[in-house]
């Protein structure tokens, strides 16, 4: 999650709404779906995973269970987030790290097997987002995977209007804190940085998986 520029909405900033979408984050259609296939390409070794907006951990939690062997650094901006995070992993060998990704990733932080992300770049300008996918590339290991699970642009406004009715929610419900990006333009940005092996692995509606190796 980003505190983004001045002149864009973001709620991300309120622990209030934070808390409001844990509370209602199992209530998304299709959520666990979505956390199954991701599980499914995580690879078979990973040594270091950095979870950019870990929000209260549940990614990064998926993949230490996954690969327990596996140490981890956090990253939000959200000070409710933060506190959550630090007590899932209290005693793990998981850094929790407050970091706006508005900003570059230090390098400071080293290379990692696997790169993770949950509903957290969309808050980003589109600018940003290739910005930072250039800098994951950059910061994985070769070999190294980047998941990317994603609220996304639909290809229309009536569509987008359908997945709004299908959360139960109106045209004026919109997060204005959402800056949402086709699945296409994001898979070509991911080639244009380096990628390969780059795909939308699953998704439904506004949601999706995307998925990219450094080869």
């Amino acid at each position: 999650m980003s505190a983004i520029g001045s002149d864009h909405v973001n709620h991300w900033v309120d622990a209030e709404h934070a808390r409001r979408y844990l509370a209602e984050r199992e209530s998304i259609p299709y959520q666990q779906q979505a956390m199954t296939v991701l599980a499914e390409f995580v690879p078979a070794e990973v040594g270091r995973v950095l979870d950019l907006g870990t929000g209260d951990g549940i990614t990064l939690a998926l993949v230490r269970e996954l690969r327990p062997r596996a140490s981890g650094v956090a990253v939000d901006f959200t000070e409710e987030m933060l506190g959550r995070a630090r007590a899932r992993f209290a005693g793990e060998p998981v850094e929790v790290v407050r970091h706006d990704l508005d900003e570059p990733l230090p390098h400071a932080w080293g290379s990692f097997d696997l790169i993770v992300s949950s509903f957290a770049i969309h808050h980003l300008p589109d600018e940003r987002k290739r910005a930072l996918y250039g800098e994951v590339f950059d910061r994985l290991t070769p070999g190294g995977a980047f998941l990317n699970l994603e609220h996304v642009a639909s290809p229309t406004p009536q569509l987008h209007d359908a997945f709004l009715a299908a959360l139960g929610r109106g045209p004026g419900d919109d997060d204005p804190s959402n800056i949402l990006a086709p699945v296409d333009d994001q898979l070509d940005w991911l080639r244009s940085v380096g990628f390969g092996q780059v795909d939308c692995h699953w998704k439904w509606r506004e949601l999706a998986l995307l998925g990219a190796i450094r080869s």
